[in-house]
């Protein structure tokens, strides 16, 4: 008898606290089963074909031996990889995942859970976000409407969905652990969800979504030692990654500017000297003069509070909304000044080119020419590092993605402040080279493999 007054308590409770969004079984128990039923038909998996050079026998480095054997000058091999998708738009068949499933692909197959395949075609990447676009021409799609990301709170739950180790696709659930997560060094633009819904190998471009099926963020990374689940997932949120997929299929990339300007987070410390009414916020550092932070009338000492109307909760918060804006396009700001608040409005610039500049040539990056950086550069007392000055059209430095202004400054997490570095680092680097750069206000990497 005590045993049946528990067990009757415990479905009580476990009612009583289930979110009211969360319908009951005949059982009268919680279910989140027709939900998924409307959601999961729009979560894909992503198979992805590229092509890798093969093993570095000296013999394919000689160039008299491939001519004699007639060995095609880069041998290379299929691979496939695994990852997930989510369709958001049924009726154009666009199709979000991550740069990383689809890097390097010559052919991306998607797979719908009715089991139809479908050859996709790339619309543009963002790797500064890990963000790709995909489409796929079929009839009777689904498609999961974006929720607001911004209206998250810490211990809502959510439910993670995915192609984990290509078993499959399957569902987790959790809470949102943690919001705004930065400095993880995972991407170059870092405001993930954190959440304890298990994430794990072939999760990646996934739908994270909240009780009511709507995307809140794509899936994207995961903390452990053994490179599986742990409880520490990380998801883009859908926010972010609506404007960067807006931007990608406007532009076939997010063409992101100049700001010119170099913030911190607020501490209790500078909050006291600078009369902060709170301790969020981002706090002006420097300003580049000429800069379209000078021209909006930004100073030193600034705290800069709201972006559009948007608190802003510290410096990479800032960085990640202004990057996420195009060139040419204004963003309304309100900034504390003292004891004054004033609003101002920026107009994001053209990031600058460095191409009148000759430069010396690396050769590990065929084409590309880099530079020190010099008294009157951009980019001179913010970081030091090598600055590409050059690149030949068609030649493959050409084809890594870096352009004139990159600012170089690590290669394979070995810092470098100079060309001769730079050099030297690139010389003793093993392949994959992971390589750090500061692209305008964006931080990314580039991988070459």
């Amino acid at each position: 008898m005590q045993l049946r007054v528990a067990a009757a308590v415990t479905m009580l409770i476990a009612a009583h606290c289930a979110p009211a969004a969360m319908p009951l079984d005949v059982r009268g128990a919680p279910t989140l089963a027709p939900m998924l039923a409307q959601v999961t038909p729009a979560v894909v998996n992503i198979s992805v074909v590229t092509r890798a050079p093969m093993e570095d026998n000296p013999l394919f480095r000689d160039p008299l031996f491939r001519r004699f054997f007639n060995i095609p000058d880069r041998p290379s091999r299929a691979e496939q990889s695994a990852g997930s998708g989510v369709i958001v738009d049924r009726a154009r068949g666009y199709v979000l995942t991550n740069n990383h499933v689809i890097d390097n692909a010559q052919e991306v197959v998607v797979t719908l859970k009715d089991r139809r395949t479908l050859k996709a075609e790339l619309v543009g990447t963002d790797p500064g976000t890990d963000i790709a676009v995909l489409k796929i021409d079929a009839r009777d799609l689904a498609e999961l409407k974006f929720g607001d990301s911004d209206a998250m709170n810490v211990g809502d739950f959510v439910v993670a969905i995915g192609n984990p180790f290509g078993i499959g696709q399957t569902v987790t659930s959790g809470i949102v652990s943690a919001l705004g997560r930065t400095g993880l060094g995972i991407e170059g633009y870092e405001d993930f969800i954190q959440t304890d819904a298990s994430i794990n190998p072939g999760n990646s471009g996934g739908a994270l979504v909240n009780l009511a099926g709507e995307l809140v963020g794509i899936n994207t990374a995961i903390l452990g030692p053994s490179g599986s689940s742990v409880g520490i997932g990380f998801a883009v949120p859908s926010n972010m990654v609506r404007s960067v997929m807006a931007q990608i299929i406007r532009f076939g990339e997010v063409r992101r500017g100049r700001v010119g300007v170099v913030t911190q987070d607020m501490t209790h410390e500078l909050a006291q000297s600078l009369a902060a009414k709170s301790a969020e916020g981002a706090v002006v550092v420097k300003v580049e003069p000429g800069s379209p932070a000078e021209q909006a009338g930004l100073r030193p000492r600034d705290i800069v509070t709201e972006v559009n109307g948007r608190p802003v909760r510290g410096s990479a918060d800032l960085r990640n909304r202004m990057g996420l804006v195009p060139v040419g396009e204004t963003v309304d700001l309100r900034v504390q000044r003292g004891a004054r608040a004033l609003p101002l409005r920026l107009r994001i610039g053209e990031l600058h080119t460095m191409t009148e500049i000759p430069g010396e040539a690396v050769p590990q990056l065929a084409g590309v020419r880099v530079s020190n950086i010099e008294p009157g550069m951009p980019a001179y007392g913010e970081v030091q590092g090598a600055i590409v000055t050059r690149i030949e059209a068609g030649s493959p430095g050409a084809k890594t993605g870096l352009r004139p202004g990159d600012v170089l400054y690590a290669v394979n997490r070995r810092r470098v402040r100079s060309v001769a570095e730079l050099l030297a680092a690139l010389t003793k680097a093993d392949r994959p080279m992971r390589i750090l750069l500061l692209r305008g206000d964006s931080r990314l990497t580039l991988t070459i493999r």
